[in-house]
């Protein structure tokens, strides 16, 4: 019941103020387990002038995603990723599952001015107008993808081929013994935070220019490549 889940969790219901009005956010939460958890991240964070793509992973159980549907069908700003991954730690599905999501967003009719990614998990420690005003303080049209280059004791993340082994509730990413090849265009491999907040026209770069598309596609056997990835990116030249 809509009106009832509204109510009961006290979900905000219009802008708190004209400057988070006039600057929306797109949340992409990537979510498997603990339903309870889920809501309380959601009603933390919920804006009606924001927009959130929720990524349920596709091993989930039928009655979790049930319910992550039911209560995403109460509003319209909400919606679940139109393609589902089975993710798995590490892996490049985890990658791909955030790029999904990105892909929806940047149809939306909602014009968001940045992305920021959370898992089931996390919760926040400011309102969202603290995290609009933080933004706008020393960030205003830049990234927030922290990294640094490639340690020697990740290089073994990248240069030997992974693979991801899914079957009946077991998952994980093991190393084959393949070398890779080196990364294309000669790009300098930078390793940071799977999380970030980045601009609109970051992520309609990342999803039309080829050196991303390249990069992606090297980044498919590569080891925990969110990590990697975007801080990659955010360091090329313009």
């Amino acid at each position: 019941n809509c009106s009832m889940v509204l109510k009961t969790l006290h979900f905000i219901t219009r802008p708190l103020s004209d400057e988070e009005g006039n600057f929306s956010l797109a949340y992409i939460i990537t979510i498997h387990k603990e339903l309870e958890m889920f809501v309380k991240l959601l009603r933390a964070i919920y804006m009606p002038q924001n927009i959130y793509c929720i990524h349920v992973d596709e091993k989930s159980p039928e009655d979790y995603k049930a319910a992550v549907q039911n209560i995403v069908n109460c509003f319209e700003n909400i919606f679940i990723s139109s393609k589902r991954e089975n993710v798995v730690y590490a892996g490049f599905s985890r990658l791909q599952a955030d790029i999904n999501c990105m892909r929806d967003l940047v149809h939306s009719k909602i014009q968001w001015n940045y992305v920021i990614n959370l898992c089931g998990q996390d919760y926040p420690i400011k309102t969202n107008k603290d995290i609009i005003q933080y933004i706008k303080s020393k960030w205003n049209g830049k990234n927030m993808t922290p990294g640094v280059v490639q340690p020697l004791h990740m290089k073994h993340r990248t240069q030997v081929s992974y693979r991801e082994y899914v079957h009946s509730g077991m998952s994980y990413v093991y190393p084959t013994k393949n070398i890779k090849a080196k990364p294309p265009y000669n790009l300098t491999i930078y390793f940071g935070s799977a999380y970030y907040i980045l601009t609109r026209e970051f992520v309609e770069f990342t999803l039309t220019d080829a050196r991303a598309k390249d990069l992606l596609e090297w980044s498919r056997d590569t080891y925990s490549p969110d990590e990697h990835y975007w801080v990659t990116l955010n360091r090329l030249n313009g």
